[in-house]
């Protein structure tokens, strides 16, 4: 089939934050084109002896996404409207048009492979399902995690800041509560670090089928991970669903904007002592975060950083 491709036009300072809002409102595998410079981590991975030559860097960032006719496009073009106002209330995005163009078919599933390959988090190893696990691989934590239509595979810093503060306060007793759980990574490695049980909420029914996948893959019982839909900060059927007092650790890898008024609801979830763990924080935000916990009557135990984004993880005394 043919695919619509939208083009949005930003400055590639502000990239990663308007994947994160695009991602926020349903859109799936943005490309991005761009000058910026190649890190060493990037060089390290090429495996290439001469590098090429690289125009130079000129602040400007092409992000492109596609949708088939089966997409509500109208919709989805119209939060995605909304989601960069609301950027832009706190981030420059320079230019921020969109324009649409149409693509040839193209094979999206297995070019995803080209780009996504196995990695680590620390001690823990991230795996696609078509690759194999390496013999000396075999004894550490694997998780098998394929890209597909819901949010998480890990390569993410604000993911990795999640997975490293779960490492510290998961026990054999934790029942997990995961907001915007996407594709259920945050869960699933709980689980394989001892947890009891989690529960997923996610505005996306997208993340349903990947949650279910990803728990088969990696050998979750169906009973230990249950998955809901719907706003946990407004909707109170989801909030009576989820239930109160009842979870050790929550877990919200979500924008700040949207952890601000996460916050003050998500306390009522959460035992007495209970470990709330946020990320999808960019550095110019951390402070509004901060603020939102104290407000929250939430004790802050630890900032933690990786590149330009802030994991805050908290207890509730």
């Amino acid at each position: 089939m043919k695919w619509d491709k939208y083009t949005l036009k930003t400055r590639s300072e502000a990239e990663d934050i308007v994947i994160s809002a695009l991602y926020d409102v349903g859109v799936q595998g943005v490309e991005i084109e761009d000058k910026q410079p190649l890190t060493q981590r990037d060089k390290e991975q090429m495996f290439v002896d001469i590098l090429p030559d690289m125009p130079d860097d000129d602040g400007v960032a092409y992000l492109n996404f596609y949708m088939d006719e089966d997409d509500d496009q109208e919709t989805i073009l119209k939060n995605v409207e909304i989601a960069l106002e609301e950027v832009k209330t706190y981030m420059d995005l320079g230019e921020c048009t969109i324009t649409k163009s149409e693509t040839e078919d193209k094979d999206w599933i297995n070019n995803w492979k080209q780009y996504f390959k196995q990695f680590y988090v620390d001690d823990i190893l991230i795996i696609p399902s078509w690759e194999e696990v390496k013999p000396e691989d075999k004894d550490k934590m694997i998780i098998h995690i394929d890209p597909g239509t819901a949010f998480g595979t890990g390569m993410h810093e604000t993911t990795q800041l999640c997975i490293r503060q779960l490492k510290k306060y998961v026990n054999a007793d934790t029942q997990l509560l995961d907001v915007g759980t996407g594709s259920g990574i945050l869960s699933i490695i709980a689980l394989k670090l001892g947890a009891k049980y989690a529960v997923g909420t996610d505005l996306d029914p997208c993340a349903v089928p990947a949650v279910e996948e990803n728990k088969e893959v990696n050998n979750i019982p169906v009973e230990a991970f249950d998955m809901m839909i719907g706003n946990i900060i407004d909707d109170k059927d989801v909030q009576d669903q989820v239930g109160y007092e009842k979870y050790d650790i929550v877990t919200a890898n979500i924008l700040a904007d949207v952890l601000v008024p996460l916050t003050p609801v998500i306390v009522r979830q959460m035992k007495k002592g209970g470990i709330y763990i946020t990320s999808g924080i960019i550095d110019n935000k951390e402070e509004v975060v901060v603020q939102a916990v104290k407000d929250a009557g939430l004790e802050v135990l630890e900032v933690t950083y990786q590149g330009e984004w802030v994991s805050v993880t908290a207890r509730k005394n």
